[in-house]
């Protein structure tokens, strides 16, 4: 016992070493960094370690140098990672892990980086607390984020869970990743930006396995206007992002085990609209159906909000649509827990990206293959 206690304090002051001795061989950024920009709901109550728990948040740099890395709370979890436009990596901040390299031996210049949580951060509580960049360099002035804006309302099916996973596989957080969703892939190909409020398992007015009755105080309309999941604490400042779009794909979860309550949910829909229009007068808001959905229960959840979108017409609404993708079927495989498989994702996104279209008059920038 005596021995493996010196070998963990051994291995121990060896990472710390290695940590501190990256430390300081290069220049540290803080996370309050002006040429730091963030997108998402993300709290600032500590401006020097900003914490999140939607998939989808980005930390976007422009930086000079041969390497970059973050650092962040330790178990911060999943992360996807874009450097110079190319091809997408994940990285990970487990127990110990709070330092994260990101990329060494990059030609000497500007380069550019986006980081994205590419998981629902709701247990692990993620924290960014700074970049490193070489020594003597720095962060370059921050690029211009798109101008078009689109809120993404939803799921474990917006999340992404299971995306990287087969459909036998239990679910776990390494297998979500927000970069390959419908909504991230159709706000790149409208050059748009993106912001999430999404939850497995939640819904609008019953979460999944709750009472017919609903799951009153935890359904997402509920939580809607908290920065963070389940933290009553800090309220979202709906000024720090005004979408054009808003798009709710919710009520797959409200009608699980066909235990539910279509009057309920419609009625859910209707209430969560006018809290969305109270805060968005001009957005335009599109209720979705999910893909995992068919038979009686699609036909229930689609009669639902089709009787929602007619009763806001009815009261003055104006810039209400419905759109329904096509439901999975198979063909394109599935992920983990059976949701939407990658490829299934990319056809929702195509399908999705279209009908924008022709609601906003967009062009598609980045064509879905």
């Amino acid at each position: 016992m005596k021995r493996i206690s010196i070998l963990l304090l051994l291995m121990a002051t060896a990472m710390f070493s290695t940590i501190q001795g990256h430390a300081q061989k290069k220049s540290f950024i803080p996370a309050n960094d002006p040429n730091i920009v963030y997108t998402g709901r993300v709290s600032f109550h500590n401006p020097e370690s900003p914490a999140f728990t939607y998939p989808g948040v980005q930390m976007i740099i422009n930086f000079e140098g041969t390497s970059l890395a973050m650092k962040v709370k330790p178990h911060s979890g999943y992360f996807t990672v874009e450097l110079d436009g190319g091809e997408p990596f994940k990285v990970t901040s487990l127990e110990n892990d709070s330092i994260i390299p990101l990329a060494t031996n990059l030609p000497a210049g500007k380069h550019a980086a986006t980081v994205m949580l590419a998981y629902e951060g709701r247990d692990f509580r993620p924290e960014f607390r700074g970049f490193y960049v070489d020594k003597e360099k720095t962060l370059l002035p921050p690029p211009s984020l798109p101008k078009r804006k689109i809120e993404f309302i939803g799921n474990s099916i917006t999340c992404g869970y299971g995306i990287e996973a087969e459909a036998e596989s239990p679910f776990d957080y390494k297998d979500e990743n927000f970069y390959y969703t419908y909504g991230a892939t159709t706000a790149r190909a409208l050059n748009a930006q993106h912001l999430v409020v999404a939850k497995s398992g939640i819904g609008v007015y019953r979460n999944y396995g709750d009472p017919k009755e609903g799951s009153p105080g935890t359904c997402l309309p509920d939580l809607y206007d908290q920065t963070q999941y389940m933290d009553s604490t800090e309220i979202w400042d709906f000024s720090r992002y005004t979408p054009d779009v808003v798009c709710i794909n919710l009520g797959t979860n409200d009608i699980c085990f066909n235990t539910y309550d279509v009057d309920l949910l419609k009625n859910a829909y209707v209430k969560f609209v006018r809290k969305i229009r109270g805060y968005y007068p001009q957005a335009q808001i599109v209720l979705l159906s999910g893909v995992m959905l068919n038979g009686k229960q699609l036909e229930d959840v689609q009669g639902a909000m089709n009787k929602a979108a007619d009763e806001l017409k009815a009261g003055g609404e104006t810039r209400i649509y419905r759109f329904d993708m096509t439901p999975q079927d198979g063909s394109l495989g599935y992920g983990s827990g059976w949701h939407p498989s990658m490829k299934q994702h990319r056809k929702m996104a195509k399908e999705l990206t279209g009908f924008l279209q022709t609601i906003t008059g967009w062009e598609v920038v980045s064509p879905i293959d």
